[in-house]
């Protein structure tokens, strides 16, 4: 038997697909991110269910000291101190195989609500204004689709795109990162070269921190429409304004942004995003891409099956 905490709210078949495999839950979604750690330590957990209430570091894995594993619903790990994770002999299991699609699609909307002036259109056509020439937009056919980072959501974006009659390329740090027919893997000088949009799909890490800054974008021979739906944090907001202001970024689309609690912006931040929020040429939204009722409710079946695997080997 293991004994599992849950502190975020999760798709209600959890305990049905958790049941099977001698998993006992205790949910408790309403705890707050203060009264995590004494919950924690209440019980002899051996494991602990997050999405991105709290950050699981080596303090709050030392209130769990049963702990075998951590499961992060969702894709991105950025809230887990992998380093106490393995230290503290903890398994980390994540389910970007969960929400890979709805990113996916989420992507190629936001392509086409950058080219096409979606948003700004139909706020025109609702304020009483009918403006055809002023939104004729692009299309996708024919464009040189840019990927960087081609993982579990860069591939998904790829796939989709196939039915555009695009050319993909996509560039990976990881010498490890699997190829497919939907992209070509490409050199970063390569990317830069060629890409008329960049669609970002990296992980946050330390190393990652403004990887998109403006030495990286000035590096793109052409002007370049830009798409973020991975972590804010990847992107440099000031290099962002700067590029759209100096018309070396066309538009761009950001599901993320680098402070997404805007009641606590900094100054700076304040300013950039008032500078986002009014251009005509960016398209905004609050970190749904992976945000749907399927990938609810499939981010918990791939946990139930990674979690199955790592308890027979256990």
């Amino acid at each position: 038997m293991s004994l599992c905490l849950v502190i975020d709210e999760m798709h209600p078949n959890l305990p049905d697909l958790l049941q099977p495999l001698g998993v006992e839950l205790h949910y408790r979604p309403d705890l707050k991110a203060a009264e995590v750690p004494a919950a924690l330590a209440a019980h002899p957990y051996d494991g602990l269910i997050v999405r991105s209430k709290v950050r699981v570091t080596a303090e709050l894995l030392a209130r769990g000291p049963a702990l075998r594993y951590v499961c992060r619903a969702g894709a991105g790990v950025d809230n887990i101190d992998e380093e106490a994770l393995a230290a503290a002999g903890v398994s980390l299991l994540n389910a970007p195989e969960g929400n890979r699609d709805a990113v996916g699609e989420y992507a190629v909307g936001l392509l086409l609500a950058l080219f096409r002036n979606i948003v700004r259109a139909d706020r025109e056509v609702r304020a009483g204004q009918w403006r055809r020439e002023a939104n004729r937009g692009e299309e996708i056919g024919g464009k040189t689709i840019g990927l960087l980072g081609y993982g579990h959501m860069g591939k998904a974006f790829a796939r989709r795109l196939q039915a555009f009659d695009c050319t993909v390329l996509a560039y990976d740090h990881d010498p490890g990162v699997e190829a497919n027919h939907h992209a070509t893997l490409v050199s970063r000088a390569e990317l830069q070269a060629r890409a008329e949009v960049l669609s970002v799909h990296i992980p946050y890490s330390a190393a990652n921190h403004h990887f998109v800054n403006e030495e990286f974008l000035a590096g793109f021979r052409q002007p370049l429409w830009l798409l973020n739906t991975a972590r804010g944090e990847v992107l440099d907001h000031a290099a962002l304004v700067r590029g759209l202001q100096a018309g070396q970024l066309r538009g761009a689309a950001l599901d993320v942004l680098e402070n997404e609690k805007l009641a606590t912006l900094s100054p700076e931040q304040r300013a950039r995003f008032a500078y986002l929020a009014a251009a005509p040429n960016v398209v905004l939204s609050p970190h749904v891409g992976g945000w749907s009722f399927q990938s609810y409710e499939r981010i918990n079946t791939v946990l139930a099956r990674k979690l199955r695997d790592f308890l027979a080997r256990k």
